[in-house]
Formats: structure tokens, C-alpha cells, sequence
């Protein structure tokens, strides 16, 4: 739609407000005048003032006639001719003569005259001129209302009511009503605070429903985290409260229940530790403590660490490492999302399956993967793997779930560390995490 900016606007009306006036003017005159020509107005005022002076000769000269009858029909031919009227009054103020009765002349011009002879007043004479410019006049002033007329509601319908409009509807969006239809304008100015406003009403739309999605999410999380909670400390409460009644009386039964108290309560430090980790990745600013360190280095341990895991099911770690990997960062952060890959590569990898760790230089990057022989990520899991507390099990088994925090953890860390991570499945077969950090610049 084309728009019109209110400068424009403005001369437009101005113009109209100029043109509408002149075209009722010319309309009068050419309905009086019976033509357009405004030039002949000087020779007619000099027909008229003879005329006028003729009429004033023929009253003054014939004083001895005013009430003749036939005297009076030949000045009422001669006033006609003219488009003139008169009334002849006796020196007391008594009408002789008056050529139109039903006239008063409220719209024309008079001229007086005094008829004295030999020192004596006779009359007096009152002649009533052709109406001059009085109907032109008023077709200005008609037209110079209709025009402001006109305008009014031109300015009502192209300013006024897309305001009213747009007032009405930025008080049903505060109301809640998001489906609301803004109001275009055929004026620049109001068509673009049309637009800046839509704009701004979809940044708010976005805004509401990204909060109304936190708010879904951290319900989810705290359901997901009191149940993770609960699972552990009621066993942990069932196997303490068999020590306590005596139910394991031999000293195998004692062990195994003390080991089983032990493994759900490393259980919940490492949930805690995670949902610790998650909270100030999420929602703090966390300091890095950066410094120059070997990737190898943390590969290497990060194997070492997850080993007794791996040889409980037989599964071999193969490292792929090259030298030179040199990357800026936080040790302690890096060493832990290494250990979240290589945690979740052990615990879906069946027995006697293998994993295998590469690490190599290309450009300005550290690329890493790590690969198991596990049964892989369904199409599910590759768009939500990467989700807090999604663990891709509907039992949420923690056995082989783990917390659900340790990809979303690692995810974060490698990007706050500048790189990237991602997930996929090995053409082989088996789960495949790739991921890049920036390289360190030279000692």
C-alpha cells in the first residue's frame, strides 16, 4: 500500500482548503455573469454608474411626473433594463413610488439622492444597485466550510482512527489477546509505528511463550530431579534400616547391604555435583581459570579414570591421540565433560564392545570424537540428546540412564569454551560425539 508522508499531507489539505473556495467563486460568477471572464468587471462598473446617473437624470427632471402612472411604467422599463430598483419619497417621508415592493434590497448596495429645486425639497430618491459581489462572497465562505468539512473528516479517517485503532488494540494485547489485527494507515509516519509495534508485539509474543516454555521446563526439572532424589534415598533407606533391625546378620549380608548404601550414596553426590554444575552453567556467571593446556593430556586422563568401568564389562578403550593439541581453558571443566563422553560411551556400550577416543589438530581447532559399539541414538534421541534430564528411557532406570545432565553439561562447557559439539550415529554403527575448541596460539 502506498503511503503518504504527513508533510505531504499537510500541503495537500492546505492546497484544498485554497481550491475548494476559488471553485465556488467561479461557479457564482459564471451563474451571475454567464461567463468566466473576471476582466470585464471595470467596463461594467462604468455601465452602471452611467446607468445609474441616466436613472438619477430622469427622476430629477420629472419631478412634476412621480405620480403619473405612465410616467411611472417608463421608469420602471428603464430600472428593469438596468437590473436596477428605486423608491421615490416625498419631502415628509411618503413613499410615491417603489418599482418592487416585495424587494428591500438586503444583499444590494443603495445610493441616495436628494431631488431640490429653487431651494425646495421635493424627495428623495433611493436607488437600489445590482447585487456586486455579495453571492460570490458567500460561495467562498460555503466553500471555505465545506472545505474545512472535508478535511475533518479526511483527517479522522487517515490520522485519528488508525491511533484510536491502535490504542484499542495495544489495550487487548495488555489484556492477554494476542490474536489482535493492527490497523494500516495510508500515512509513512503511522504506517511505520504500525510496524515497530507489530514488531515489537511478536518480540513480546516470543518473549511470553519462551517464558511460559522455561516455566514448563522447570517444573519438568523439578519432578525429574525429586524423583531421581527419591529413587536412591528410599533404597538407601530400606538397605539402613535392615542394618538397623538386624536383617543382615552374616557378615557377606552386612557387606553387601553397607555396599549397596555406598554405591546409592555416590549415587546421589553425583546427581547433586550435576544438578550443581547444570545451575551455575545455566543461570551464573562461571569463571574460567584459563590457561594453555595439553587436550591429550586430559584425554589420557579421563581413559585412566573411566578404566575400572570399562574392564567390569570387558569393554577396551582405543586412544587415537596425536601431540600438538594445545587449547585455552579451564582444566578442571574440560577433564569433566570428557568424562561425561566417555562415562555415557561405558555405560551403553555392551560387554566386550570398544570405544574409540581421537584427537587431532586441523586448522585453528582441536577436534575430538569419541565412538562406541553400542546400540546408538534413535532419531528421538538425536534431536534431544542434548536436553536437560532427557535420558531416552521411559523407566528412567538410572542403572544405564545416568543423571540426564552430563551431555547438556559437556555441551555447554565446549561452548563456553568457544567450540561446538554434536551428536550422530557411526556408519559402522554406534553412537558418534564429535566436537571442536579453538587451538591455543603459539608459547
Amino acid at each position: 500500500m502506498r503511503t503518504l508522508r504527513i508533510r505531504s499531507f499537510t500541503i495537500l489539505l492546505f492546497f484544498f482548503i485554497l481550491l475548494v473556495p476559488w471553485i465556488f467563486y467561479v461557479t457564482a460568477h459564471f451563474m451571475e455573469t454567464k461567463t468566466l471572464s473576471f476582466a470585464k468587471n471595470g467596463l461594467q462598473d462604468e455601465i452602471l454608474q452611467r446607468q445609474l446617473f441616466e436613472t438619477v437624470h430622469l427622476i430629477e427632471t420629472n419631478s412634476d411626473k412621480w405620480r403619473d402612472p405612465n410616467w411611472q411604467n417608463q421608469l420602471h422599463n428603464e430600472l428593469r433594463q438596468a437590473k436596477m430598483e428605486a423608491a421615490i419619497l416625498s419631502a415628509s417621508d411618503q413613499e410615491i413610488y417603489r418599482s418592487n415592493p416585495q424587494s428591500h434590497g438586503k444583499l444590494s448596495s443603495t445610493e441616495r439622492f436628494t431631488i431640490i429645486k429653487d431651494g425646495h425639497l421635493l424627495g428623495k430618491v433611493v436607488i437600489y444597485l445590482p447585487k456586486s459581489n455579495a453571492v460570490q462572497i458567500i460561495s467562498i465562505f460555503a466553500g471555505l466550510l465545506l472545505a474545512f468539512f472535508i478535511i475533518g473528516v479526511e483527517m479522522r479517517r487517515f490520522l485519528l482512527k488508525p491511533l484510536e485503532r491502535m490504542s484499542f488494540a495495544a489495550r487487548k494485547i495488555a489484556a492477554g489477546d494476542w490474536e489482535v489485527e493492527l490497523p494500516g494507515s495510508r500515512i509513512t509516519e503511522i504506517s511505520e509505528v504500525r510496524d515497530a509495534f507489530a514488531v515489537m508485539v511478536n518480540g513480546i509474543q516470543k518473549a511470553f511463550q519462551k517464558q511460559a516454555e522455561l516455566e514448563e521446563e522447570r517444573r519438568f526439572v523439578i519432578a525429574a530431579v525429586a524423583h531421581d532424589l527419591r529413587t536412591p534415598l528410599f533404597a538407601l533407606r530400606g538397605y539402613l534400616e535392615g542394618l538397623e533391625q538386624g536383617i543382615a546378620q552374616s557378615p557377606d549380608k552386612i557387606t553387601k547391604y553397607l555396599t549397596v548404601c555406598k554405591e546409592k550414596s555416590a549415587q546421589l553426590d553425583r546427581l547433586v555435583e550435576d544438578l550443581f554444575t547444570f545451575t551455575k552453567m545455566e543461570h551464573l556467571e562461571m569463571n574460567l581459570h584459563y590457561q594453555r593446556i595439553d587436550f591429550k593430556l586430559i584425554i589420557l586422563k579421563s581413559i585412566e579414570s573411566l578404566s575400572p568401568q570399562a574392564r567390569q564389562k570387558n569393554i577396551s578403550i582405543l586412544n587415537h591421540t596425536v601431540d600438538d593439541c594445545f587449547v585455552n581453558g579451564d582444566m578442571h571443566l574440560l577433564e569433566r565433560a570428557m568424562n561425561n563422553f566417555l562415562d555415557n560411551a561405558v555405560r551403553h556400550t555392551p560387554s566386550y564392545g570398544e570405544i574409540v577416543v581421537q584427537c587431532y589438530k586441523e586448522g585453528n581447532k582441536i577436534k575430538f570424537a569419541i565412538r562406541d559399539t553400542g546400540p546408538g541414538f534413535s532419531p528421538e534421541e538425536l534431536h534431544r540428546v542434548f536436553e536437560p534430564l532427557y535420558r531416552g528411557e521411559v523407566s528412567r532406570n538410572r542403572s544405564t540412564g545416568g543423571s540426564g545432565l552430563g551431555l547438556t553439561i559437556s555441551q555447554r562447557i565446549v561452548r563456553r569454551h568457544g567450540g561446538e559439539l554434536c551428536a550422530g550415529n557411526h556408519s559402522e554403527g554406534g553412537a558418534l560425539l564429535t566436537g571442536w575448541i579453538p587451538a591455543a596460539g603459539p608459547d
